[in-house]
């Protein structure tokens, strides 16, 4: 197992199309919800117990080696949203562009043959990972970084927010990613015996719903 690998995976310069998107911070920003670091906060670690948990248990299940195409399904039915799950499948589309060409494998490819309009990229970000020789941990710990880095990163952009405050944000979640990595992970290993309702599927109505809002406006920085 390569820890190199991972650092490359969860690298945010790694060309996903991730930093296109802000999950969610730009519409919670315009709403009021999130104004500083401590709101940030508190957006970022509802993410991690949501959003977060059931992607990666999605990304787990698939480096361990379930079936992508029903992780594919599971993950259509814990996503409401048609706008999340519009977005879902574009960075699942580009992130499995930047795979194939990284890390080169049948399994990719038969994905990408399967899904030609583009996977969840939770489950495409599951089976980069075992193409990179990494486990079901560290998939899970990719996605769940991920779901709390890109929401930083964009609130920086969107309210000016000191880059110092928005890493010290991060470095205070990472217990709680720690915790939600340990879930996915459990939870991926049940799913191998009774199938991908064991999977985490913690719903988030707040981003849902802003999410459908977000896409109908006429301007916007992020693409979500």
């Amino acid at each position: 197992m390569s820890r190199a690998a991972l650092l490359v995976l969860a690298d945010g310069r790694f060309p996903a199309g991730g930093h296109a998107h802000s999950g969610g911070a730009e519409e919670a920003v315009a709403a009021g919800r999130i104004t500083g670091a401590e709101s940030l906060e508190a957006f970022c670690r509802g993410r991690l117990a949501t959003a977060g948990l059931a992607a990666a248990g999605l990304a787990a299940a698939a480096a361990l080696g379930l079936d992508p195409l029903a992780l594919d399904e599971a993950a259509d039915a814990r996503t409401p949203s048609a706008a999340l799950r519009t977005a879902g499948r574009k960075l699942g589309r580009q992130l499995l562009r930047a795979a194939r060409a990284t890390w080169p494998s049948p399994e990719l490819s038969a994905l990408a043959a399967a899904r030609p309009r583009g996977a969840h990229q939770p489950v495409v970000l599951g089976l980069t990972a075992k193409a990179a020789g990494l486990g079901p941990e560290d998939a899970a710990y990719c996605a769940l970084y991920e779901s709390v880095s890109g929401p930083t990163t964009a609130t920086v952009r969107l309210l000016g927010l000191d880059p110092f405050e928005a890493t010290a944000v991060l470095a205070r979640l990472a217990p709680a990613m720690d915790e939600s990595a340990r879930c996915a992970v459990a939870a991926a290993h049940r799913a191998l015996d009774v199938g991908v309702d064991a999977l985490p599927r913690a719903a988030a109505p707040l981003l849902e719903t802003g999410a459908e809002a977000h896409r109908a406006w006429p301007v916007r920085l992020f693409a979500s």
